[in-house]
Parts: structure tokens; C-alpha cells; sequence
């Protein structure tokens, strides 16, 4: 069994310590009254960002704009002008109020569920392996447990901050605030879903039965290493095959909780894909790196440059996969130009334009451009590169899904989003670096592991 070196767990605790600084530092400068929050974005505006904007950051492009809580009393009989401008002057002073607080939170949520989802995309690919009985991938099966370790950690870390919002203790989740429902009749007529409650429910069912199945097809993966019979595999490929099923249905619901829901207006049928795609590439990526470093370490010495060939097509693949769903989502919202629908891309073409548009060319022109030649695809260090810019490009992404929903106009990649990206990166590679001590990575047993070791084309 490999052990990691000491440089390397003390790197992942070094990332650990500085992320918590960095995260505890966003908490600490998160302003206290309205009068902190105004100087707070006078000071960011005045350095150029959102300057032309910012005031309109509450309007009709923000979903969670106070406007709407007043939207309705401001036409009833006798409302008073002046009334309705204090109290809708207050009501702007406190959303955005709550959005500059939102920051930290949001910077935390983004690291911890793009890295709760990476392991998730690869359970997602494990499963489909075991499923369709794949003969090259056996050999990475130890590296996908390994990855997949994760998701107990990742996933508490999770629940525990979704158990805070409800309690509210932050406004990410802005239909959680009782508030903010009774002023707004499209959330209010959605609350038979959109509740604590429930939303708590189906988060401990998803992660449940994901953390089930990895656990459960783990325990089989290993038993069939000493078995004298194929019943673990037969067992663990019906269970893989049901475990796909679960995951499809789960997987669209959980975009729409986590994600979708931040910007309650609005809504995509396509969204449940968009968010498999990002997150499949990243797991895919991940896989690559691990069994990179692994390689170069002395292991996995029967992985060979197809091995290598085949996770970097699916690489390829999904990024160009990924691109489709995003052309389509956006292409026929911004064509249909329908209100509740288009607001979602005016704020982030008005005040996320350069990492909106800039994360088409790290996940789709990036590798599109340098992975496509089939001999790259085998070079060791350009997989590394190119694994990189996409976990990158699609750390953004989520980025996007998330920021603008939960801090508006309010943004910025500082130190409490370089602290999230900098805890979870360690905590991600802690967990999975002392998963891959457990057992050898190569794994033994399995009727189509010969297949794998011979795998070349």
C-alpha cells in the first residue's frame, strides 16, 4: 500500500490553515449595519468595478430584489407615495445589507459543493463502468473509491450549511426568509416545495442513497479481491445499474435545490443537465490527475498511455457536451426574451462579464484547441495542463451559478473565495490521499481486470 509523504500531508494541512484564515477573515470584514455595507461598496465601486451598475444591482435583473416585496401594496387603494418610498428605501438598505453579508457564506458554499460534486461525478462514472462491465477502466476502480471517499466529509460539511440557512443565519436561500415569502406571490405559491423543511428532507435522502451506494458497491469491490466466485461483481453491477436510475432522478432535483433554487424567479428545463455536465468533466478530470500522480509515484504501472487516452477523450467529450447544453440554455432564453427568464443572463452579462464569458474559453475553446489531436491526449503533463484550466473553468462556472443569485452586483475573487478554494482543496485531497492508504490501488479480483491491464489501441 502507498503512503503519502510527509510534504504532502503537511501541504494539505498548510491549505487547510491558510483556507480557514482566509474564510474566518470574510466573516470578521462582513459588514455589521447598513451604514458599513454603504461604504463598503462605495469603496469597491469607486475602484471601477460595478460602478456603472451597482445601483441597479436591486432592479428587475437581481431575483431576490427587495422591489418585488412591494410590488403588489405599491397598486392598492390608498397607499401612500411616501410611505411606500421609505419603506421600500429601507427594504433595498436591508437586502443589500444581506447580500454583503451573503459573501463569505456564498464563497464558502461554492468550494464546498463544487467539491462535494466532484466526488459525486465520480461515483457517477464509477457507476457507469460497473454498469456497462467497461474492460479498460477495472484498473482505476481503487482511484474512483478513493475520490469518492470524499462525499461522507464533503457531504456533512454540506447538510451542516443548509441546516444553518434554514435557521437563518444567512440569506443564500432568500425563499427561506418568511418575509420574503409573504411579500412575493411566485415564491409564496411555490413554498409547498420551497420550504426548510422539506428542502432538509431531500438533501439527507440524495446524499443518503449516494453515500449508500458508494459505500455498499465499495464493500462488494473489496470482498470480490478474496472471493472464489463472481457473486460481488454480478451483485455490484445490478446494484450499479439501479444506483444510475436513483442518480438521474436525484441529481436533477438536487440542481434545482442547491443551485436553481438561489435564483427562485427563474427557472431552466435544462438546468439538471447543465450542472451534470460541469460536474462529470471535473470528476473525469479528477480521475486523470490522481492516476497521473500515481503513476509517476511508481504505482498503477499496468496503466498505460490508453488508459491515459481514454479519460482524456472523455474529457473532450463532456467539455463539448457541456457546450452544447450551455449554447442551448442561453441561446433560446436570450431568444425568447421573456422577462422572468432573460433577468438571469442580464446580471451576469451586466456584472459577471468577464468571468461569464470567460470561462467559454477555458471549458470549451481551451480544451477544444489542445486535446483534440488524438496524440495529446497520451502526453502526461499536457493532460495535467489541460485537467487544470478545466477544474478552473468549471469552479467558475459554479461560481456564476451561485454569486450573482446570492450577492448581486457585490463580487469579487478575494480572500474569502481564495480561502474556500484553499479548506477545501486540502480537506478534498486529505480525505482522498488517506482513502488510497487503505488498500492497494491496484485491485484484484474482478473478471475483466486482465482486459484492463491489456488494454491498448
Amino acid at each position: 500500500m502507498y503512503q503519502f509523504s510527509q510534504r504532502f500531508k503537511l501541504t494539505t494541512y498548510v491549505l487547510m490553515a491558510l483556507g480557514l484564515l482566509g474564510l474566518a477573515y470574510g466573516f470578521l470584514s462582513a459588514p455589521s449595519t447598513v451604514e458599513e455595507a454603504k461604504a463598503m461598496v462605495a469603496a469597491h465601486d469607486s475602484d471601477g468595478h460595478g460602478s456603472d451598475h451597482a445601483d441597479e444591482s436591486h432592479t428587475a435583473a437581481d431575483a431576490h430584489s427587495a422591489e418585488a416585496a412591494h410590488a403588489q401594496d405599491s397598486h392598492a387603494p390608498g397607499y401612500e407615495t411616501a410611505a411606500h418610498a421609505d419603506d421600500h428605501e429601507t427594504a433595498h438598505d436591508q437586502h443589500l445589507l444581506d447580500q454583503m453579508r451573503n459573501r463569505p457564506w456564498s464563497a464558502f458554499y461554492v468550494s464546498a459543493l463544487f467539491s462535494f460534486l466532484i466526488a459525486l461525478g465520480v461515483l457517477a462514472f464509477y457507476a457507469i463502468n460497473r454498469a456497462a462491465q467497461a474492460g479498460w477502466s477495472p484498473l482505476l476502480f481503487r482511484v474512483m473509491e478513493g475520490i469518492t471517499s470524499y462525499l461522507i466529509p464533503g457531504g456533512i460539511i454540506l447538510f451542516v450549511f443548509f441546516v444553518l440557512s434554514a435557521l437563518h443565519l444567512n440569506h443564500v436561500f432568500v425563499w427561506m426568509d418568511p418575509e420574503v415569502v409573504a411579500h412575493d406571490e411566485l415564491i409564496r405559491n411555490k413554498s409547498g416545495y420551497l420550504n426548510p423543511t422539506f428542502f432538509l428532507i431531500r438533501a439527507a435522502f440524495f446524499m443518503g442513497g449516494w453515500i449508500f451506494y458508494r459505500q455498499f458497491s465499495r464493500k462488494l469491490s473489496l470482498a470480490q479481491e478474496t472471493a472464489t466466485d463472481n457473486r460481488n461483481f454480478v451483485l455490484n453491477f445490478r446494484l450499479s445499474a439501479g444506483f444510475l436510475v436513483f442518480f438521474l432522478i436525484t441529481e436533477s432535483i438536487m440542481s434545482w435545490d442547491w443551485i436553481m433554487s438561489i435564483d427562485p424567479h427563474w427557472f431552466s428545463t435544462l438546468f439538471g443537465w447543465y450542472v451534470f455536465a460541469s460536474f462529470f468533466v471535473s470528476g473525469i478530470t479528477v480521475i486523470a490527475l490522481f492516476t497521473l500522480y500515481l503513476k509517476s509515484k511508481g504505482l498503477l504501472e499496468q496503466v498505460n498511455t490508453s488508459h491515459i487516452h481514454d479519460l482524456a477523450k472523455f474529457m473532450f467529450g463532456i467539455s463539448v457536451f457541456w457546450t452544447y447544453l450551455w449554447f442551448s440554455q442561453f441561446m433560446l432564453i436570450w431568444y425568447a426574451d421573456i422577462p422572468e427568464e432573460v433577468t438571469y443572463y442580464v446580471m451576469r452579462f451586466e456584472e459577471y462579464n468577464l468571468p461569464f464569458l470567460g470561462m467559454l474559453v477555458l471549458n470549451f475553446l481551451f480544451p477544444l484547441l489542445v486535446i483534440m489531436r488524438s496524440d495529446y491526449k497520451r502526453i502526461p503533463w499536457f493532460v495535467q495542463t489541460v485537467g487544470i484550466v478545466i477544474l478552473i473553468g468549471h469552479y467558475i462556472d459554479f461560481y456564476i451559478m451561485i454569486m450573482p443569485g446570492s450577492v448581486g452586483a457585490h463580487w469579487s475573487i478575494g480572500v474569502p473565495e481564495l480561502g474556500g478554494i484553499l479548506f477545501f482543496s486540502g480537506l478534498f485531497l486529505f480525505v482522498v490521499a488517506t482513502a488510497l492508504t487503505k488498500v492497494p490501488v491496484t485491485p484484484k479480483g474482478s473478471p475483466l481486470l486482465e482486459e484492463s491491464k491489456h488494454f491498448h489501441y
